[in-house]
């Protein structure tokens, strides 16, 4: 499985906002942007450069794709499935990505970031309507039951997690049941549902050039 290799913290400072690739280090003081708010490299101090209309569309798509741990391919496949969609691309577009499940079992609070809970999908940890699923990129749909196996819940991790998902706020579009840890999604995220500082029309714009 390829991923992405480079620092985390500077992906944040090239962002110019929190991406939270770095679970609770993110809501402290030691967070890169907290610290270093500017972009990295020797010219990093001065400010960020004025941009072109092209590299405003770039800046853009680049800080989404690495907010949710992806790389470019993946994100171009997700674009296409997206666009192919009835509606608006851009609106299609986050949604898919909102409803993978790396991507939900992150909004549970089930993990600390979305490269983590990509692990923890990775590694088996979850059934979804009782089969297990190991692909993080398995698009949950309204009615889905997102449970951790029994197995797993008896591991330290999720011993310690039990403790943390009751000071979580679960999404609208998710009913959490935190003492058993499962979930049942109770529709797809709507406009109102997503809060998040994403320009899709850019996005949109970007791959349609």
């Amino acid at each position: 499985m390829s991923k992405n290799l480079n620092p985390q913290c500077k992906q944040c400072r090239r962002a110019g906002e929190k991406l939270f690739l770095k679970g609770e280090r993110c809501n402290t003081a030691k967070c890169a942007i907290v610290k270093r708010n500017y972009p990295p490299g020797f010219h990093g101090p001065k400010g960020k450069p004025r941009l072109s209309d092209y590299g405003t569309q770039l800046y853009e798509k680049q800080k989404t794709k690495r907010m949710y741990c992806l790389l470019e391919k993946q994100f171009r496949l997700t674009f296409e499935k997206a666009k192919k969609q009835k509606g608006d691309s851009g609106k299609n577009l986050i949604k898919m990505l909102e409803t993978r499940l790396d991507n939900t079992i992150f909004r549970l609070g089930l993990a600390a970031s979305r490269s983590q809970a990509r692990q923890l999908v990775n590694h088996g940890h979850f059934l979804v309507n009782d089969i297990k699923v190991n692909i993080p990129s398995y698009i949950v749909k309204a009615g889905d039951i997102i449970k951790v196996r029994d197995s797993s819940k008896r591991s330290k991790y999720f011993k310690e997690a039990s403790g943390k998902v009751q000071k979580t706020e679960t999404p609208s579009w998710l009913d959490f049941t935190k003492k058993d840890l499962a979930a049942k999604v109770l529709h797809v995220p709507t406009d109102e549902d997503i809060m998040m500082n994403v320009n899709t029309q850019i996005i949109v714009e970007y791959y349609s050039r």
